[in-house]
């Protein structure tokens, strides 16, 4: 479902957001962290990102895909595609095709690798507990020692819902959107550490839901880091309704692929 949730993640917010089209990416204004939405399975949103890297030319890429331990293995130099799948053992571990990734690490052959990754099983234990015990890092400074305020809470458990194709329990939504809540305090994390220990610039892969300025992972670090600067790019294969919470947004053809609610059919 994570193709879905990518695709369904948008709210009507402030108009600060800049339509550019994908061959813009590669001018983007130069900031100590940005982070790069996508629809995780498909090609074009990867390009895009190929190309913002390699204009960028980060010291450290974070990836949403990849646990600290599968970052950590990471080698120094860059591998050959298969070499380095099976390094970082992507196989197995739901993402799209280790293909469609090989070039964001092709196109920064010198960054340092770190992972943000929150492992299914580790997010089933989590449902239902109070974030602040269980994330690892400094829960207030990320966000997490409080509950959402009561219109942000609803607005993204109907996210969920419509994410999920309107098919979960009403009383699972709140695990949901803790869950997620956790992911982007992890993905913020790990950019505040990639860049203490590089220096920046960071790059960070990410679902385009976790890059939402008003709530995802930027607005996290922000609380965290507010010296930083940042900047966000959302892509989309539909064109939003409103000024989607941005500072860029970027719209491809999407990408064909089997419905996802069939599942729940």
């Amino acid at each position: 479902m994570k193709y879905l949730f990518a695709c369904a993640a948008l709210a009507t917010s402030p108009a600060y957001a800049e339509m550019i089209d994908p061959h813009e990416i590669a001018s983007l204004p130069s900031a100590d962290v940005v982070f790069l939405g996508e629809v995780h399975d498909n090609p074009a949103h990867h390009e895009v990102q190929a190309r913002a890297i390699a204009a960028i030319a980060p010291a450290a890429l974070v990836f949403e895909m990849l646990t600290d331990t599968q970052a950590d293995a990471a080698p120094s130099r860059l591998l050959p595609e298969a070499e380095l799948n099976e390094v970082l053992g992507w196989e197995g571990t739901g993402w799209p095709d280790f293909a469609l990734y090989y070039p964001l690490f092709e196109a920064a052959p010198m960054a340092q690798i770190f992972g943000a990754a929150l492992p299914r099983e580790q997010a089933r234990a989590a449902m239902g507990q109070d974030l602040d015990q269980v994330f690892t890092g400094d829960a207030t400074r990320f966000g997490l020692s409080d509950p959402l305020p009561a219109a942000q809470q609803a607005a993204r458990e109907e996210l969920q819902a419509k994410a999920h194709c309107d098919a979960l329990p009403d009383d699972l939504l709140p695990g949901m959107v803790s869950i997620q809540r956790l992911r982007d305090a992890m993905l913020a994390d790990a950019a505040l550490r990639a860049f203490e220990q590089t220096g920046g610039p960071v790059v960070v892969i990410t679902g385009t839901g976790h890059a939402r300025t008003d709530w995802g992972a930027p607005r996290v670090l922000a609380q965290a880091a507010p010296e930083l600067n940042m900047i966000s790019v959302g892509q989309f294969e539909i064109a939003p309704q409103d000024d989607p919470p941005f500072d860029y947004w970027i719209v491809s053809a999407p990408h064909p692929r089997p419905d996802p609610c069939e599942m729940f059919q």
